[in-house]
Order: C-alpha cells, then structure tokens, then sequence
C-alpha cells in the first residue's frame, strides 16, 4: 500500500510513472490524468525515441554554418543527450523512485570526497565540511553531511551501514513511497546527530562529534521491528535470529553503556561509538512504525514475507562500527 500523489488516497496496488517517477492510485495512472511533467517531452522524439546515429554529422560543414554551426551543433548535441538520459530508459530512469540505492551512492561518493579531504588536504577541512560537532553546531550543512559521512581511517562503519541500507531500506521504502523515504532517513539521521550533540552540549562535552548513517540505519530498523518483528536476519551473515531479538538486544547493550558514558562523564559516547545517536534513531524508527503501522502489508505484513524461501529476506544486522561514529 502507498499513498497516490496526486490524490492522497492509499492503493493496494500502486502504479509508478517511469517518467515523472511518482507514485499513482490507478485512477491517476496514465500521465494525462495527473498532468505529467514528461507530457510535454511526448513530441520530441530527440529525447524519447531518436538512437543518436547521426549526431556526428550535424552541425559540420555540409550545412554551411562554419564555426557558429559546429558550436550550435555541439550544443543540440548536449541537449540531445541529456533529454535522452533523463528520458524513460536513461541513466536517471534507474533513480527515479529508487531512494535507497540513490542514497547509498550518494554515501559513498562522499566517502570518496572524505578520503581525499582527510588525506589529501587537512583533517581539520574535513571536520569543518563533514563532521556535526557540539563545538561548531552552527555549521548547519553538517547537519547534512554528517548523515552521508563515515570515518575516513577506515572501510568497517561505511560497509555495515551500507550492508543495514542495502538489505533493508527497500522494504521501508516500498511502503512509504520514494519521497517519504528519502524524507525520513534524513531526518530521522539528523535528529540522531543533534539530539546527541546537544546533550553531549548539555553534559558539558563539547569536544563531542559525529558523523555516519547509523542513526537513520537503526531508524529503518525500528520501523521494521514494529511491523515485522519475526523476519528473520543473519548476524555477521551467519547467526540467524529474528529481527526484534536483534534490534533490541543492540538497544539494550546501547542503553547500558550510554548509562555507563554518563556516570563517567561522557556524553553517551563509548568505545568510539555515538551509542545514544542509535537509540534516538530507534526511538524514532519505533514511532514512525507504531504510527504508519497501516504501511506494514506493504512491507510484506508483520510476519515477513519469503524472498527466495519461506524464512523470508535475510541481511545482517547492527549499523556502524568502530571509531567517533555513528
């Protein structure tokens, strides 16, 4: 079940547009009835049905238009090649509704930007592009970034969270929509972030930062636990459990050792690790799931639904790693 956008009624089956990439109930299906932004493309056959064969002999001599042909040649060409990517069946055809996979690349581009920062200009650049810090929480695009950013002096926190994204964002996303996804993770990752950094604030520790996607991460996995608490997950791709055993023996180890931080004047931050970050990523997870539990047949239905089995989809569990993350 997802909500059409066009009317906000929920369908049982929805319909997504390949070209405008939203989602319809099917009485706002075709593109004429939810006035479709790729209609006004229909009657270009440029960025809809020509093969680009003979791109090469535009522009050139033979026209008779010397330089300023070539160069207005050139520029149909460009725009030529941009409607057809953009179009059904290009490159961005394989984004649209596809928030998941768009975020993780987007995460792992950063990575790449990370590392060339960190080692290739300054550690303190990188910080001050990439990590929420309680001493600089002014910097707002970090509020941002730092959700997309991982520990650059090693590959374990970017590959679990990519592994809890990758397994398990599209099972929340099918639910909810593209956009509503893309909505949550981001904002579930940034209250994560601050909500630690302000405490940490409030603690009196004010060296604190953190970066990473685990609080969305465990985001995701809350709402998961609310509507299929039996689906089963391999840990460290070997131990078989339930995903409610998981994501709430994590939170209890979490919470014990946030307990522990706090008496030792921290700020919920131990072994490296922002473990209170995670546990308001879960909260909010476990809220949005109580909230949209109507979305869980969408998800596969409480119990879980078989993908290849009858123990349903399988991924392991527990986002970051070691280090100053999330």
């Amino acid at each position: 079940m997802a909500t059409c956008d066009a009317c906000g009624e929920y369908e049982n089956l929805p319909y997504q547009c390949k070209r405008c990439g939203q989602t319809f109930c099917a009485e706002h299906r075709l593109p004429e009835n939810h006035d479709c932004a790729g209609l006004s493309e229909w009657n270009d056959p440029g960025g809809v049905f020509d093969s680009g064969f003979d791109e090469g002999v535009e522009g050139g001599p033979a026209g008779g238009t010397g330089d300023a042909g070539s160069e207005a040649g050139v520029a149909e060409r460009v725009k030529r090649r941009v409607d057809r990517e953009t179009s059904t069946g290009g490159i961005v055809s394989y984004f649209r509704g596809n928030a998941t996979y768009t975020i993780l690349l987007a995460i792992w581009v950063t990575f790449l930007a990370q590392l060339v920062v960190f080692w290739g200009v300054s550690p303190a650049l990188h910080d001050q592009l990439f990590v929420l810090r309680a001493d600089a929480i002014g910097r707002v695009w970090t509020w941002v970034t730092a959700v997309l950013s991982h520990s650059p002096v090693g590959i374990y926190h970017i590959l679990g969270n990519s592994v809890v994204l990758f397994f398990f964002g599209p099972l929340v996303e099918r639910a909810v929509g593209s956009k509503r996804f893309a909505a949550f993770f981001f904002v579930s990752g940034m209250v994560a972030g601050l909500g630690h950094i302000l405490f940490a604030i409030a603690t009196g520790a004010t060296s604190t930062g953190v970066l990473g996607a685990s609080g969305a991460g465990f985001a995701i996995l809350g709402v998961l636990t609310v509507w299929r608490p039996n689906m089963q997950v391999l840990l460290f791709f070997v131990i078989p459990m339930k995903i409610k055993y998981l994501t709430w023996g994590i939170a209890l180890v979490s919470a014990v050792l946030v307990v522990q931080s706090v008496q030792a004047g921290g700020a919920g931050t131990a072994g490296g690790i922002a473990h209170l970050a995670h546990l308001i990523g879960f909260a909010i997870g476990l809220a949005f799931g109580k909230r949209n539990d109507g979305l869980a047949r969408s998800a596969g239905g409480p119990g879980g639904v078989s993908m290849g089995g009858a123990r349903g989809p399988r991924g392991p569990g527990g986002p970051g790693g070691p280090g100053g993350r999330l």
